[in-house]
């Protein structure tokens, strides 16, 4: 391990090794972008040590030396530092606990019990595994208050970047961070690049040493001296331990909680660091000590290589170590385990990952389960049991806020396990109406009614109960008598519109609900068509027809089913219009005035009306295709007369279905195709 060397500043006498930095401006200033490329780029990753023995050892006030283990039924699911000295893990009974250390103080995980309001710490309730489930609400507010004091102590957003990964670890993206502290610290990066070049590379940092205070290094890598002028990454890396030491401080100062440390330019490297030197220390893995580090680790140790990835890895080259995959060439890579999966794999074993740190922390379900030993055999067992799961998870949506509507889940989701078979049924949960306690019981009951309805549903060994998909709640809305206008209010518009002249005040004045529809959906497109009557227009606008009687008589002219069964070959946009009186015509002029001109048309159409339109004539055109592609139909009503295509649309149309005879053109054939029914 390298020692710690003090933090000394060069005097301007001193000449630098090397006059420039291997780094660029551009990529410090990328820096404060989370760029997971950036090579000067710095992550943390916090782990609480023993976390739930830590909880039960606050909790009771125990010694910091005493030896804990915390208990679920006949086994333990955590144990404490001190007691890992006897021996103790995690695959020993509590029987052997006790012969292995005596002293050992083993405290029972807290239950849910049926008629109970909440969980409790129960002393004999490892003697009563059937009856209770065990609950990890005091780990899951601990851990919230952890995560608050971590964000507490860095920088408000946007420089301050958190993910919780787990309910013991949380990774930091510290690069934006550093950044500001870079500036404040070294005022020569404020200045301009040479020629306002960003790719001319830094001065060297003024230092010859680093004071790491106490980190645990790892040792540099083969060819490189501890000697050498340290570079940006290397001062990017102490800024961060930094950083680190003092929220690791405040964890133990206000909470009174260790925790361990990882320091590195990756999440991988990072998390891989946090648990190389435990408990209540943290490790920084410089660039320049990366195989160095990761050489004496198993990649199996690897996220996503514990797996089967990693036993088909051990498998294709007889290996189980990162130092032994170094020798392996990238095409050998590929040829064994794929492109993809290759090029990754070789990129991890240099230390390599571009993941990034996720800053969403809020949770996306919740969960309550039990596997029952012996299995239950009744409805009314499970009843019993979904009782207690709805007050586990109401629990925690109060705490979520699922009362102020400040998160609420849309679904609940129930897993029974009858035999080999798993079986699952969801509803969604009423929106109107706050979240309550029954509203879920009611909901489950239901769902697992369902399930015995299917039918084999007794004897089952496992059930669980969720809700998911949170969305953010709507808050502060205003009821709808917050929009309305009473009293002397409502009066004095009411003679302000009496007193206007009716040709002014016509569009203000026409009750709302008899306005016509700005989109009324597809039944625009089988709207029926004036006899006889030409398109009104002023000045290549078309005029709407806004007085009530007409909106009546629109009303009545309402196509029957007979009619939308018909359809109709002219585009809603380009049906002809009632005509407006000049006063009013005028005033349409004014607020409409803007215009799209359709060339296959040669009309003029409102700008709001263009993509309706344009849709229109796309669908025409597919019609026609259909058309032209069967050449064995009847063609002979299409041989006459010019094709549609070449045709441009009439400003005249009659209403309704075309008569036979009278020279009048009967319907084409893919307009029948849009009937509906």
């Amino acid at each position: 391990m390298s020692s710690s060397q003090p933090y000394i500043q060069s005097s301007p006498a001193t000449p630098s090794r090397r006059r420039k930095s291997k780094f660029t401006f551009r990529q410090l200033h990328q820096l404060q972008q989370f760029s997971p490329s950036n090579p000067l780029r710095v992550i943390a990753h916090i782990d609480l040590d023993a976390f739930y023995a830590q909880c039960e050892m606050v909790r009771l006030g125990v010694a910091e030396d005493q030896p804990l283990a915390v208990q679920q039924w006949q086994g333990l699911i955590a144990i404490n530092y001190p007691a890992r000295k006897f021996g103790l893990n995690r695959h020993v009974t509590t029987i052997e606990a006790k012969k292995l250390c005596p002293d050992l103080i083993m405290q029972h995980v807290a239950t849910w019990k049926e008629g109970e309001e909440r969980w409790a710490y129960r002393d004999d309730a490892f003697k009563d595994m059937a009856t209770q489930k065990v609950s990890l609400d005091p780990y899951r507010r601990e851990s919230r208050k952890i995560l608050a004091v971590i964000k507490d102590s860095l920088p408000a957003a946007p420089i301050q970047r958190v993910e919780k990964a787990s309910i013991d670890e949380v990774f930091l993206d510290l690069s934006a961070q550093i950044h500001s502290v870079m500036l404040e610290r070294f005022p020569e990066l404020n200045r301009p690049p040479p020629y306002d070049d960003p790719t001319e590379n830094l001065p060297r940092p003024p230092t010859t040493a680093l004071n790491w205070d106490t980190d645990a290094l790892i040792d540099l890598d083969e060819g490189q001296k501890e000697e050498e002028d340290p570079d940006w990454d290397d001062i990017a890396m102490l800024l961060g331990s930094e950083i680190v030491r003092r929220v690791r401080a405040m964890i133990r100062e206000k909470l009174k909680y260790t925790c361990s440390a990882g320091v590195a330019k990756n999440k991988m490297l990072a998390k891989l660091g946090s648990g190389h030197n435990k408990p209540n220390q943290q490790t920084v893995v410089r660039n320049r000590a990366v195989q160095q580090f990761l050489s004496g680790f198993k990649f199996t140790k690897i996220r996503n290589l514990g797996g089967k990835l990693g036993d088909e890895v051990v498998s294709a080259f007889n290996t189980d170590t990162v130092k032994d995959l170094l020798e392996v060439p990238m095409d050998q890579f590929k040829r064994k385990i794929g492109d993809d999966t290759g090029a990754w794999l070789y990129g991890v074993a240099r230390g390599e990952d571009a993941s990034e740190v996720n800053p969403r922390t809020q949770i996306k379900s919740m969960l309550s389960a039990k596997s029952f030993r012996p299995s239950i055999n009744s409805m009314d067992q499970a009843v019993r049991w979904l009782r207690i799961f709805v007050a586990d998870i109401f629990s925690r949506l109060v705490e979520e806020g699922v009362l102020e509507n400040k998160r609420k889940p849309k679904t609940i989701n129930l897993h029974h396990r009858q035999g080999g078979q798993m079986r699952s049924k969801q509803a969604p949960i009423p929106q109107g109406k706050v979240v309550s306690e029954d509203i879920l019981f009611d909901l489950a009951k239901n769902l697992v009614a369902q399930v015995v309805v299917d039918g084999r549903a007794w004897p089952c060994a496992n059930l669980s109960l969720s809700v998911g998909g949170f969305e953010d709640g709507v808050t502060g809305n205003r009821g709808i008598g917050s929009f309305l206008i009473r009293g002397e209010e409502a009066r004095s518009i009411m003679n302000s519109a009496r007193d206007t002249p009716e040709q002014e005040n016509v569009r203000d004045v026409t009750p709302p609900g008899k306005r016509r529809r700005v989109d009324d959906g597809i039944g625009r497109f089988f709207t029926p068509r004036e006899d006889s009557k030409e398109e009104s227009e002023i000045d290549g606008h078309r005029a709407n027809e806004p007085d009530e009687e007409m909106h009546e008589n629109q009303s009545k002219n309402t196509p029957s089913s007979e009619d939308l069964y018909r359809g109709g070959s002219t585009p809603p946009s380009a049906q002809p219009q009632a005509k407006e009186s000049p006063p009013l015509r005028a005033a349409r002029h004014q607020t409409n005035i803007t215009s799209y001109f359709c060339p296959r048309c040669s009309i003029s159409l409102p700008a709001s009306a263009q993509t309706e339109h344009e849709d229109w004539h796309f669908a025409e055109d597919l019609q026609a295709e259909e058309r032209n592609s069967r050449p064995s139909e009847n063609n002979t009503a299409h041989s006459s007369g010019p094709s549609r295509k070449t045709q441009q649309l009439p400003l005249k149309r009659s209403r309704g279905r075309p008569a036979g005879g009278g020279g009048t053109k009967a319907v084409d054939k893919g307009q029948r195709k849009l009937a509906f029914g």
